[in-house]
């Protein structure tokens, strides 16, 4: 078995051209070569983001840069709202927690979003909340959040809006400025179809002015060093050069291809793959108000362990989809569709995925899911 087919949330595949670029020597990164990809790396987020802010580079996981945006604007007691939907808003969570952050939470049950309303309420009531906090695209149910709601509801209030894009920047439209939206974070390793090792956060003017005021004991995630830097097109600490390298190339692929063409393209693919689950008589976990073009998650019939089907797909045939968590952990399964992912690799997917239910035993008829999608990309 060779074939390595990625169809998850993150790590995405990375093209063939971007592996190329990732393959070249090494260069310094004190040297104005590199500052020259640096200006192209901030420059080209920039326009994905949709934003004239900054934007500064760190070496690190799409969580350094959710850290960093933690402990840069707030202090120990500090309050805050976050809108919790899934796996990855409980993680805002966490991070307040462990800097003793007051977090009060907005939850909304998986599959499902939060109302921009009750964040309204919270915000009305007490005028000492500092930020808000909302995750874009909520992977682990398969969601897209109201940012652009929750944005009309924070720009007008003394808080600041801080977006976890990290599965949805360049796959699911993001309007940052437009939206009032004053920091987001994000990486290379999902939407910019790179490896993981660099996280980026932009940074509005309202949000800008919150950095002095930060009284959380950091080092590393320190954003007021990531600025100092910037003024030289520099970064306070050894970045991830080669990766960073790639991105500007990434970048390029992006602008080339045109961003609103490949959010109608994953638009396209998200509604093929939906549509073979429904072929198959499965059923989608999300509701369809808050469904997303990120990924599909799949409810398992009750008598198949979604997490069996995870495996023999991968182990098997090569094909990488992602398994349910917590509560709905072998329930249901997740199929992306983000990055370098065409029609071609998720026909692959389904098939594999009608190959795997027979097996287990689940009653459709196959091929059903294939010509399913194939009607969508080929109306």
């Amino acid at each position: 078995m060779n074939r390595i087919l990625l169809l998850t949330p993150g790590p995405t595949q990375v093209p063939p051209r971007l592996c190329e670029v990732l393959g070249r020597p090494i260069i310094h990164h004190r040297t104005p070569q590199f500052q020259t990809f640096l200006n192209e790396v901030v420059e080209g987020l920039k326009d994905v983001l949709k934003t004239k802010n900054d934007v500064y580079i760190l070496a690190g996981s799409g969580t350094a840069a959710m850290e960093s945006s933690v402990v840069s604007f707030l202090s120990a007691g500090d309050k805050v709202i976050i809108a919790e939907a899934g796996k990855f808003g409980e993680r805002w969570g966490e991070l307040c927690k462990a800097y003793g952050v007051q977090a009060q939470i907005v939850k909304a049950p998986w599959g499902t979003n939060v109302n921009p309303a009750d964040v309204k309420k919270i915000l009305d009531a007490d005028k000492n909340i500092k930020a808000v906090f909302a995750t874009h695209s909520e992977t682990s149910s398969g969601t897209n959040a109201d940012i652009q709601g929750i944005g009309k509801v924070v720009k007008d209030s003394s808080a600041i809006l801080i977006v976890d894009a990290v599965s949805g920047l360049a796959v699911q439209d993001l309007q940052t400025d437009n939206w009032h939206v004053d920091v987001v974070c994000s990486a290379s390793h999902k939407g910019l179809m790179l490896a993981p090792g660099v996280a980026f956060v932009s940074v509005s003017p309202k949000a800008d002015a919150l950095l002095e005021t930060s009284q959380i004991k950091k080092y590393y995630f320190d954003l007021r060093k990531y600025k100092k830097a910037w003024t030289q097109t520099d970064t306070p600490f050894t970045p991830a050069i080669g990766v960073v390298i790639a991105l500007a190339e990434s970048l390029k692929m992006i602008k080339e291809n045109g961003l609103d063409n490949m959010l109608a393209s994953y638009a396209r693919l998200a509604k093929g793959t939906r549509a073979a689950a429904l072929a198959l008589g499965l059923s989608l976990f999300a509701d369809e108000s808050a469904i997303s073009n990120v990924l599909t998650a799949i409810r398992m019939p009750e008598n198949i362990d979604g997490d069996k089907v995870v495996k023999i797909m991968r182990d098997t045939h090569g094909i990488s989809v992602a398994p349910g968590q917590d509560a709905v952990k072998g329930k249901i399964i997740r199929i992306a569709h983000m990055g370098v992912i065409d029609e071609y690799d998720i026909l692959t997917g389904i098939a594999c995925l009608e190959k795997v239910l027979k097996q287990l035993g689940h009653k459709f008829e196959m091929g059903a899911g294939v010509a399913a999608a194939q009607k969508v990309f080929n109306p």
